[in-house]
């Protein structure tokens, strides 16, 4: 009887993220490639909750040969096809956008972390392919999708595949180079 019930819920919670998970359309997007000045980089975004101190999400800004934000599970959007989203992924990631998106983590209650490393441009690349290879991601489990294309990286092999933000951004913390910026929400009264 144990082992029916189990099956069942099972079976519930299953259904529940396989109905989140839709395949985009495979049209082309129309939208203007953004490429940053400077070095290739790799930001990893942690929103936090300032009362909890529990980690909220993960998402990864890549700069490489054009900027893309990959943000699984998130529900952030732009309008009027700015920065427009399959998989997860955003492309079209101008200093507007960005910002739009750094004040949607960090509003209210929350604030972000932005830890960003240098890395060589093939890198960079590497991780927009893996994120685009990850697909759509089912609700809360941002923090999983970002450390499996983490770990996918080289010089990202010491980062472990983990489901919550926080232990994310600890052992991004831990990689050479990286500088951390922490960005505060402001509470709506």
């Amino acid at each position: 009887m144990l082992t029916r019930f189990c099956v069942c819920v099972s079976l519930v919670v299953l259904a529940g993220c396989a109905g989140e998970h839709q395949a985009a359309s495979q049209s082309p997007l129309a939208y203007t490639p953004y490429v940053a000045q400077g070095p290739a980089t790799i930001t990893l975004i942690t929103s936090i909750n300032g009362r909890s101190d529990a980690g909220a999400h993960s998402a990864l800004v890549i700069n490489g040969s054009e900027r893309v934000l990959y943000d699984p599970a998130g529900s952030w959007e732009l309008q009027d096809g700015v920065a427009p989203e399959r998989d997860d992924m955003h492309y079209g990631m101008f200093p507007a956008a960005l910002d739009n998106y750094i004040a949607f983590q960090s509003n209210g209650v929350f604030y972000a972390t932005e830890q960003t490393i240098v890395v060589p441009l093939a890198v960079a690349d590497q991780a927009i392919a893996e994120a685009k290879a990850q697909g759509a991601t089912p609700k809360a489990l941002c923090g999983h999708s970002v450390s499996t294309v983490l770990a996918k990286l080289p010089g990202f092999e010491s980062l472990n595949v983990a489901y919550f933000p926080k232990a994310i951004a600890r052992e991004f913390a831990k990689l050479p180079g990286v500088v951390e910026t922490r960005i505060e929400g402001t509470t709506a009264e």
